[in-house]
């Protein structure tokens, strides 16, 4: 691949002839994982009419959840043993085969065993996107390319609900899955040809067992916690989560086979800080999971329009990363760091404060442009954090493993945060006001622990600058 710099790296340096292909592969798998989220949160309520198994309902996206944050700690193994061509085939395959006993599925029974192998596929592109970009990116485009395909949230997030939505109108449900298979078969057609020439990297470590027990288990009790009746039952779940993800983290710090880097618990390194920054960032983004319900029982939105409002998040992110992820002076890219966790807390907050009773348009649009605000604040950050994981350490095989595990601490805090989110909305009872101002109050607090936290990777960085790699590919 060609050498790009600082100076000269831009936006188009990512759709070259020569590394098209791999930002299709990079970003079309991580949108597929999206969509596939906000496609059968919108398809069930109608699947179930077909095929039954209402009670099972929530478990669909329990069983996905798990399974994902499992396979996203073996991108690093399967990137030793297969490469990333061989990494990519085995994700694609396991979604499309997921997606396929999907849309075949005549009970919620086998549904539940297509979504289990579905969140094994999904859990793979979800690492691979953020770990393949630094075997392929040289370090100039890093941050763009890490911009690009966390941007793909938010495009799941608008298709998603469209594509299950219209779907589940016009009855044929089944052919949504059918559709994303023919996706996923024709993006990983092209991944052979895409990452030609992509070695293994990495080593080839045992499998994490014991860590791989400890985040299933945490994975499932946050993901059941969240469907529990709200209360007691829910906050006792969490915290029984939260007890065993400080089990993980003590047995990471002493084992030999792991999920995290050893750097993560040197003391002098920034990366705990910046991937608890990246915890926070992904808890905030919780909120777009509610604020469809409150713009309905709020605003008296139609549901169609209420979607797109809860979407305003994602829009704010993805509009703030393609700016965030062209600076390239040092100095800024550490202060957006810190000013990513700032302005989404300032974004929360300022929701929380304007939430009324009855809203009018002027109401929903204040609403509206301040969630874009907490998005953009997600967009600021993230693509900076992404690009100092992944030059964390000099040692490839370590940076490497380091960028692995964005995902799944990306996937962990996704599932904490919709549990967090349930017992927060709880708060509220029967009034979907206090509700909202409770989840939001509550969001911008942990955001606010976010800034924390990236103030100690800033200063933990500025003791201990990690060394620069060399600008080539």
């Amino acid at each position: 691949m060609s050498t790009a710099t600082e100076s000269d790296a831009g936006w188009g340096d990512l759709l070259t002839r020569e590394r098209l292909g791999v930002t299709i592969v990079l970003a079309g798998g991580t949108a597929l994982y999206a969509i596939s989220s906000y496609v059968t949160a919108s398809l069930l309520p109608t699947a179930i009419g077909d095929i039954g198994g209402a009670q099972y309902l929530a478990w669909a996206t329990t069983v996905f959840v798990v399974a994902s944050i499992v396979s996203s700690t073996l991108v690093g193994m399967l990137l030793a043993t297969r490469g990333p061509v061989g990494a990519y085939l085995t994700g694609f395959a396991l979604f499309s085969i997921g997606t396929v006993v999907c849309s075949a599925s005549p009970t919620m029974a086998l549904l539940l065993v297509g979504r289990v192998i579905q969140g094994l596929g999904g859990g793979l592109l979800m690492g691979l996107g953020y770990a393949v970009i630094h075997q392929t990116y040289p370090p100039a485009l890093r941050a763009r390319a890490a911009a690009m395909v966390s941007a793909m949230w938010g495009v799941g997030t608008f298709i998603g609900p469209a594509l299950g939505g219209a779907f589940a109108q016009l009855g044929p449900w089944r052919l949504a899955f059918v559709f994303l298979a023919v996706i996923t078969v024709s993006i990983g057609a092209i991944v052979p040809f895409a990452l030609r020439g992509t070695g293994r990297s990495g080593h080839a470590q045992r499998v994490p067992a014991v860590s791989l027990t400890l985040l299933m288990t945490a994975a499932a009790l946050v993901s059941v916690s969240s469907v529990l009746p709200r209360g007691g039952w829910t906050i006792t779940g969490i915290g029984a989560a939260l007890l065993v993800v400080a089990v993980f983290l003590a047995w990471e710090r002493r084992a030999q086979v792991t999920v995290l880097p050893a750097l993560t618990f040197a003391k002098e390194s920034p990366l705990r800080w910046i991937y608890l920054t990246m915890t926070a960032l992904a808890i905030g983004i919780s909120l777009e999971n509610f604020v469809p319900l409150f713009a309905q029982e709020l605003g008296g939105l139609a549901p169609l329009l209420a979607g797109f409002i809860g979407a305003a998040a994602s829009l704010g992110w993805t509009l703030a990363q393609i700016a965030s992820a062209s600076v390239t002076r040092p100095g800024a890219i550490a202060r957006l760091r810190v000013a990513g966790p700032a302005v989404l807390t300032v974004g929360l907050t300022l929701t929380a404060l304007t939430q009324i009773q009855g809203a009018g348009l002027s109401s929903l649009l204040i609403w509206t442009l301040c969630m874009i605000i907490a998005g953009s604040g997600i967009g600021l950050a993230w693509p900076h954090l992404s690009a100092a994981v992944m030059s964390s350490s000099p040692d490839p095989a370590e940076a490497q493993q380091a960028a692995a595990a964005i995902g799944t601490v990306q996937l962990i805090a996704t599932a904490f945060g919709a549990a967090i989110s349930g017992v927060l909305v709880n708060l509220g009872d029967s009034s979907a006001l206090r509700s909202a101002r409770f989840l939001e109050s509550g969001l911008a607090t942990i955001a606010a622990l976010g800034i924390a936290a990236a103030l100690a990777a800033y200063r933990s960085a500025g003791r201990n600058e990690p060394t620069r790699e060399p600008v080539d590919a």
